[in-house]
Parts: C-alpha cells; structure tokens; sequence
C-alpha cells in the first residue's frame, strides 16, 4: 500500500480497448499530462472529479487471473492477507500473512515472506511478532514496514507484549524501528497506536497511519480511534487529525493509504465509502466515493489509482460490486473494474490489498479466500 513506480501502464490499454470501451459503455480517456518534477510539488485540485452517480460496475476487465502462482514451503498453507507491496527491484513481492489462520497470535510461523517474480519464496521473517499482520509498506530504501492490527487478549499471558504497533524492518528482517508499544493501546491523542491499519512514508522521509480498525463497526462509540497520525523519519510523533464521523477530516476506518505524484495523501475511508484527499500537514482537500468502499489502495508513480473492495454489500454499499477499480488519481475516473468472481459473496472476499508491480501486473491480497492472485493484463 504505497505510491508504486511506472511500468507498462494501463493508459496504453485505454487506446487500445477504445473501441471496445464504446460498445460495453466504460469511459476511457488519453494519458494525463504528468506534471514536471519538483523538490516540493505544489498541491493541485483535480479538474474533473466524475460524481459517483451510481455504482460503477460497467468497466472493461481486460486482465486476465492467475491463482496459485505463489508457492509456500512443503506443508504450509496460505492463511489470510490483506498486505502487499512490491520490492525496489519493481519485480519481488512482499507479502504480510496471518500464519496459515486469520491470526498469527500462538504462532512461531514468519508472518512477512518475500517473493521472486516467478513466485518463489526467497526470503521470511517476523515469526512470534505479531498478534494480525494488517499493512505493510516498502519504503525507497527499500526496508519493510508492517502493521499490527489487533491487541493483545488479556486471558493469553503471551499475548500481553503484542499489538497495537507497527515495526520497520530491514529487509534482512533486523528491526530498525518500532511505533508505538508493543501490546499497549492508545487512545487517539499522542503517539501511541490503536489497532493500525496501514502505514506509508513520504518523500522526506515523514511516517503516515490510518489508526483505528474499529471505527466501521455499527456499534463504535464515540471515543473510538479513528485518525492519521504523522511522526517524523526518527519515529518522533509530530501531530494526527481525524476522529470519529462522516464529515471531511473524520474517519470510519483509515483503511489504507497511498501518496500521488503531488504528495497528496490517499485515504480509504472505508465506512464511509470513500477516498479523502489530503495535504501531508491534514488539510482536507477533497473526497471520491467512485472507487467504491475501499479496503486496500494503491498509486503508481504515473498516477495511476488501484482500488481493492472487499466487503461491499447491500447493507453497506448497496448496488457496488466488489472487485478491483482501476482509473486515474489525476481526474479521478474510473477505467477498469476486475470484478469479484463469487456471485453472492459474503463476509470478506476478493483482494482487501492491492499492488502493482513495474510492469502492471497487479496482486490482490485476499482475507476470506487466504490467497495472493495475480493479475496480468491481456
């Protein structure tokens, strides 16, 4: 869940398919302009922000599916992931999985396993880390961050020092670094964390956190953590904004984060059905519910936006399909849809994580099926 790097990109497939994009009724438009690089991009609106009228359910799926392509070690099975980011190389795959269950707590399995383009394992660590590997970010030294995004259950003693933090990693596995404390957590006003969801760094080196994995739920009172936190590249907390709600600046679940080209920061807003656009200091910018109810969420260095719904429904976004949407992070259209292939899904299906690597192939981390599938573009 990071801003990725180009590789063949999707806007080549909208000229291609143009013709057929007229007949089935998806909208496909020409490769924006990128803006000339700067030391400090200055934030920019988007243009032409298209209104979620309804559900966008109707775009062109020109990838094709490719299940069981990763192999584990003899004897071990996929449990669930909704964590994936690619490695500097623009090929290897890093993945956070739930030790073979939906939960790691009790067990010594590596939680953080990297991949080869081919898909095979090559390296693993973090085994007896973590309590429910949640995010996980690769930052451009290419060290590995991952979230922890349960806590500790106070009737399992060995439990009590687990949860409720994030840990940076080299990509030998050595910890460099640790937000929060481990096993304590927070309330939403200082450093400490609350079942974070996703974590990313920004081109100064600046630590964001979607906070908060409760804030969905029917029953989430008032007091439940929903925020962005920021610390400095040290660890140092600097500042958070956010809380509890439904208007512009508020959370119900910061699922998962990603920067544009700009710096702007992408937020999925889950339970609300929504992106939010922000500056790296917490000004509200702007909001796109067309993506639908993102879990996972993703942005190459071309601007291209990769959305991963995993839980809509007729209770909570009637009508939207699940399924990964593809478009633009510059006008914020929707392009692609690669739909959920169950069809009455129910409880979490298709990817909740979502990455692309450099040459546009895209990998969906899945929580209900246990399985990281990739995607090729035909």
């Amino acid at each position: 869940m990071r801003q990725g790097r180009v590789g063949v990109s999707p806007w080549v497939g909208v000229i291609a398919l143009s013709a057929l994009s007229v007949l089935v009724g998806a909208a496909a438009c020409g490769q924006p302009e990128a803006p000339p690089a700067e030391t400090e991009p200055e934030m920019e609106m988007a243009e032409a922000v298209p209104a979620a009228e309804g559900p966008v359910n109707d775009r062109v799926n020109p990838y094709t599916t490719m299940n069981d392509y990763f192999s584990l070690p003899e004897g071990r099975t996929w449990g669930s992931t909704s964590a994936v980011d690619i490695d500097n190389d623009g090929a290897s795959i890093w993945v956070a999985e739930r030790c073979g269950e939906n939960s790691c707590a009790g067990s010594d399995l590596d939680a953080v396993l990297k991949f080869d383009a081919s898909g095979n394992l090559v390296t693993s660590f973090g085994g007896g880390l973590f309590l429910f590997p949640h995010g996980i970010h690769v930052d451009s030294d290419n060290n590995i961050w991952v979230t922890d995004a349960r806590g500790p259950d106070p009737d399992e003693p060995g439990q009590a020092d687990k949860g409720h933090a994030i840990y940076k990693f080299s990509p030998e596995g050595e910890i460099l670094l640790t937000l929060g404390e481990p096993g304590t957590a927070g309330d939403g006003s200082d450093h400490l964390l609350n079942t974070p969801n996703d974590v990313i760094t920004a081109s100064d080196g600046s630590i964001f956190v979607g906070d908060g994995h409760g804030g969905q739920n029917q029953n989430a009172t008032p007091d439940t953590v929903a925020r962005v936190v920021k610390f400095d590249s040290e660890g140092n907390y600097l500042m958070h904004w956010g809380g509890l709600g439904s208007e512009p600046g508020q959370f119900r679940t910061p699922h998962g984060l990603a920067f544009d080209s700009q710096g702007r920061l992408f937020v999925a807003d889950r339970g609300n059905v929504r992106i939010q656009i922000f500056d790296q200091d917490g000004n509200f910018l702007e909001e796109w519910p067309q993506f639908s109810r993102l879990s996972g969420i993703y942005i190459t260095d071309d601007d291209m936006l990769y959305g991963a719904d995993s839980e809509s429904s007729d209770t909570s976004n009637p009508g939207w399909r699940r399924g990964i949407r593809v478009g633009s992070a510059v006008t914020g259209e929707v392009i692609y849809f690669i739909p959920d292939p169950e069809p009455e899904p129910r409880g979490t299906t298709a990817a909740e994580g979502v990455a692309v690597d450099a040459a546009g192939n895209i990998y969906g981390a899945e929580v209900g099926p246990r399985q990281l599938v990739k995607y090729i573009m035909e």
